[in-house]
């Protein structure tokens, strides 16, 4: 049943409303003009690993609601949070979830939300949103201009929610496979880029992401998804696998940016092989990337090397 997004925006039908949001953030050793990047599923799993030490085993002594008006309303009960201690947090797509007692609380970044843990004493800035304080004598805070982000307290089991049950497979576990895919792709005339960023079929395949793993895969991005073969599907699991866990691992040297003043994300360096470089040479042939639309997202590919 859909539902009102909470700030009189669009509809939303449990979780297809992220499937056409996977825009993802990568940042080459010189910049591209990526003016305001979203966080995608590695700069999730990296704000995680970055605050969870924080909130693990540790006490909420107070919840604060500065802005309820979020993607979707705070609600009022997620005050019961106050004296339960976080017993284990984890990811689910670009979802975080911290378990309770009394309960799951979702937080969801948005397309412009960081996190950042800081003393209490430190000055609001004036899109921080809502905040937990902890035993420890320090506060996450949920920093979110455009306030497309989210925080949920969510009863019984979470993967049950709404938000989270029509999920699809988390692209590095073991049931993101090439027979999921190609089950997935089964009879489909939609191009493959578009059903691998789809969130029913997998989660976290942002438009970056996809079209780094398409080029490294070999496959034409345009190619109808339901012609791909099940041999180059094989390859195309292993590129995004690839893909999303070098990103994550890089995030891994950017975990200090959660405690600065600044609480700043740390976003990604790397090389990017054909996002965001029309017109410059393929890194593998030489040939000019070509930039496309598809689906109203940007699409770069080598016309050479992708089949």
């Amino acid at each position: 049943m859909a539902e009102k997004d909470g700030r009189g925006g669009e509809e939303y039908h449990g979780a297809a409303c992220y499937a056409n949001t996977q825009v993802a953030l990568a940042v080459r050793a010189t910049p591209p003009t990526i003016r305001q990047p979203m966080p995608e599923l590695p700069e999730v799993e990296t704000t995680l690993r970055g605050v969870s030490p924080h909130l693990i085993r540790h006490r909420i002594t107070e919840v604060i609601v500065r802005d309820k008006r979020l993607r979707w309303p705070v609600p009022d009960a997620m005050h019961d949070l106050e004296g339960q201690r976080i017993t284990t947090g984890e990811r689910r797509a670009k979802y975080m979830l911290f378990h309770t007692a009394k309960g799951t609380l979702l937080l969801h970044l948005g397309m412009s939300g960081s996190l950042r843990i800081v003393p209490p004493d430190t000055p609001w800035r004036k899109h921080d949103h809502f905040a937990l304080t902890m035993d420890t004598g320090k506060q996450l805070r949920l920093h979110d201009p455009r306030r497309f982000g989210a925080a949920l307290l969510i009863e019984g089991d979470p993967q049950q929610h709404k938000l989270l049950c029509d999920l699809g497979p988390e692209p590095l576990g073991p049931d993101f496979t090439a027979s999921h895919l190609k089950q997935a792709c089964s009879g489909k005339t939609a191009a493959i880029k578009l059903v691998i960023m789809d969130a029913h079929v997998v989660v976290g395949v942002g438009n970056i992401y996809a079209s780094e793993a398409l080029f490294m895969a070999g496959i034409d991005p345009r190619k109808p998804a339901g012609k791909v073969s099940l041999p180059r599907l094989e390859k195309l699991v292993a590129a995004i696998r690839e893909v999303l866990a070098a990103s994550i691992e890089m995030g891994g040297t950017t975990l200090r940016d959660f405690l600065n003043e600044k609480g700043e994300p740390g976003y990604f360096k790397q090389t990017l092989r054909v996002y965001d470089r029309a017109g410059e040479p393929c890194r593998t042939c030489g040939t000019k990337v070509k930039k496309i639309v598809l689906g109203q997202r940007s699409t770069f590919f080598c016309p050479k090397c992708q089949k």
